[in-house]
């Protein structure tokens, strides 16, 4: 009597990818490249002129990206809800003049300026929140509303005067000058609040969340998400933390105009595409948005050393934003078509 064997079921060692998981890894080898490419810019510089890294231009290097790290921590945060905040720049003037009204000339220390600073800042960011989650209206509509209004405030209340580093009080201007064990005081402040919201959207829940909302909206509804809560919420973390930025370049430079941080919007946004958040939300990390800023503070430092005419920092920005942008778009075309084919399947 013979048996017939029961069919065997090939198995697979190893599990498919799926196109989500490939967005990721390419984006997370964008991280990696942009890595390579700053390291690379800086090292050709310095062969071009040593100077470019000795004890001042590491400092200066520092402290000229370090603001700009504060922004594209917080800008990324409302990018990864597929939304966006053109209103950053104008928070900073904003909330660099106020907080410079509110200090000169008296005792005020670093702790007053910090708190008016966020607050002024969140209240920006609430304005906008609530308008594009629960008004509903385009974020890039509400955004670049809001950056004209408190523009027009700005200089409304400034008058065309300036606040002068002499009024403003000595433990400030510390804070934007001073160091510790050698390192820059803003450095260290940009470095907490990078790591500090990167690990809140990398543990907490909550975080996670705003991933789930940028990637797919509809289905982040039906899994209970409470969507216009995260993306309001969102909208404050980048006003309190451009706030806290306005607060920090009153530090940094003492003498502050109207039209401080004017046209910064754009490079903090080209700083968070070009390290690998994605326009269209859901993919990417602060950390890739910090190492996007630092490349174009770099770029633009590594310029005037080699004498070459500014024009090229904007062209070379632009060049960069474009080719992200692009890439985004492959990677969100090739990761769909892999979804279906494995739904398929």
């Amino acid at each position: 009597m013979s048996t017939t064997a029961p069919p065997r079921t090939a198995t697979r060692s190893e599990p498919e990818p799926t196109g989500r998981t490939a967005a990721e890894t390419v984006l997370r080898v964008r991280e990696y490249s942009i890595g390579g490419a700053l390291v690379l810019l800086i090292l050709v510089t310095w062969l071009a002129n040593p100077s470019f890294l000795d004890q001042q231009g590491i400092k200066d290097l520092l402290l000229n990206s370090s603001i700009l790290v504060l922004l594209a921590t917080g800008q990324s945060v409302v990018v990864l809800t597929r939304n966006i905040d053109l209103s950053v720049g104008s928070v900073v003037g904003l909330t660099a003049f106020a907080c410079g009204s509110f200090v000169s000339g008296t005792d005020h220390g670093p702790v007053a300026l910090v708190l008016l600073g966020i607050a002024l800042g969140a209240g920006c960011g609430l304005v906008s929140g609530a308008l594009v989650s629960f008004g509903r209206v385009p974020a890039l509509v509400v955004t670049l509303g809001m950056l004209y209004v408190i523009q027009g405030v700005d200089h409304a209340w400034a008058h065309g005067e300036q606040i002068n580093a002499a009024t403003v009080p000595d433990d400030i201007l510390t804070l934007g000058s001073g160091s510790f064990l050698g390192i820059p005081y803003l450095p260290l402040i940009s470095a907490l609040v990078l790591a500090g919201t990167g690990y809140f959207l990398r543990t907490y829940r909550s975080g996670r969340e705003l991933y789930a909302i940028g990637s797919n909206p509809e289905a982040a509804r039906l899994a209970g998400i409470p969507i216009r809560r995260r993306v309001l919420t969102a909208y404050a973390f980048s006003g309190a933390v451009a706030g806290f930025a306005g607060a920090l370049w009153l530090a940094r430079f003492g003498t502050v105009v109207a039209d401080a941080a004017n046209g910064w919007e754009l490079t903090v946004v080209s700083a968070v595409v070009v390290g690998g958040v994605a326009i269209t939300g859901g993919v990417g990390t602060v950390w890739g948005a910090a190492l996007g800023a630092l490349l174009l503070t770099t770029i633009g430092s590594a310029l005037v050393v080699l004498k070459v005419s500014s024009f090229w920092e904007q062209a070379i920005t632009g060049a960069l934003l474009l080719a992200a942008i692009s890439t985004d778009r492959v990677v969100r075309s090739r990761s769909t078509r892999a979804l279906r084919k494995r739904r398929r399947q």
